[in-house]
């Protein structure tokens, strides 16, 4: 982990929260229960999961790197070097953002608008080798 100051927009740009997801999982599992009462439990405790790190999570594209902050605190970093490919699942509603580095791959839930994530995506690592 690497302490610094909170994300500074003159930094590059930081995503902002989207909570359709982790409300949707949540409703899905209200749903639920017209099958499992423990399966609905199971879902929608996950659904919170996910509205609790949409709210606490920010993506920053610098020029450099994607960073993950929480609160003031930078939690990782991703140089856009290393990168090598990168896709958002389900098209015209992305729910699941995929990347891969070099020595490692990356599975996040879409919990940022999707639209701006795409734009940063396209505009910092698309024009990588």
């Amino acid at each position: 982990m690497t302490s610094a100051s909170l994300p500074d927009p003159s930094q590059g740009v930081i995503l902002a929260p989207r909570a359709w997801l982790p409300l949707t999982v949540v409703a899905m599992g209200a749903g639920c229960l017209l099958l499992s009462v423990w399966l609905a439990l199971v879902v929608s405790l996950f659904g919170l999961f996910l509205l609790l790190q949409s709210q606490i999570l920010r993506l920053q594209f610098s020029n450099e790197a994607l960073l993950v902050w929480r609160g003031d605190t930078v939690l990782r970093r991703f140089p856009y070097s290393e990168w090598i490919t990168w896709t958002l699942f389900w098209g015209p509603v992305p729910v699941l953002f995929y990347f891969r580095e070099q020595r490692s791959i990356h599975f996040l839930p879409v919990l940022f608008d999707a639209t701006s994530l795409r734009e940063q995506l396209e505009r910092h690592v698309s024009a990588q080798p």
